[in-house]
């Protein structure tokens, strides 16, 4: 198993079923609040606006952030601990965009620490994002171990 040290990376992050999301976007678009509806669903926060990223074989894992690990910023209240996850392999690069096509046939690719991992774009204002997120993973997301 070939690891790499771990390289931060500005995103938020939950597991679903073991398998990490990676939600990204521009500041503002709602990355934590997509996270916080996914955990209201059972998803397992591994970091909120920061994690770290290692390549391990052919996959990439996320981590928490140590600096922020357990934590998440909710809009409003500020900083409020959660339990945090150790660690998942990343299924699916998600991309919170106000621009994201109405329909596609396959996900884009994107490379993040080295591997090349399935990206889906969705609009952020959608009051179903929770559901439209775990249907992405479900449907494009690699599978997981």
């Amino acid at each position: 198993m070939n690891l790499a040290e771990p390289i931060p990376h500005r995103a938020t992050c939950v597991a679903i079923d073991g398998q990490a999301l990676l939600i990204e976007g521009e500041p503002g678009t709602g990355k934590s609040s997509l996270a916080l509806a996914l955990m209201d669903r059972g998803a397992e926060l591994i970091g909120d606006d920061g994690v770290l990223l290692e390549a391990a074989g052919d996959g990439l894992i996320a981590r928490p952030h140590p600096q922020t690990r357990g934590l998440m910023e909710i809009r409003g209240l500020g900083l409020l601990p959660f339990p945090a996850r150790n660690a998942a392999q990343v299924a699916l690069v998600l991309q919170l965009d106000e621009d994201a096509p109405r329909f596609i046939e396959a996900p884009e690719q994107v490379q993040r620490a080295g591997r090349v991992l399935p990206l889906i774009r969705l609009w952020p204002h959608s009051p179903v994002l929770a559901l439209r997120a775990e249907y992405a993973l479900a449907a494009f997301g690699l599978i997981g171990d």
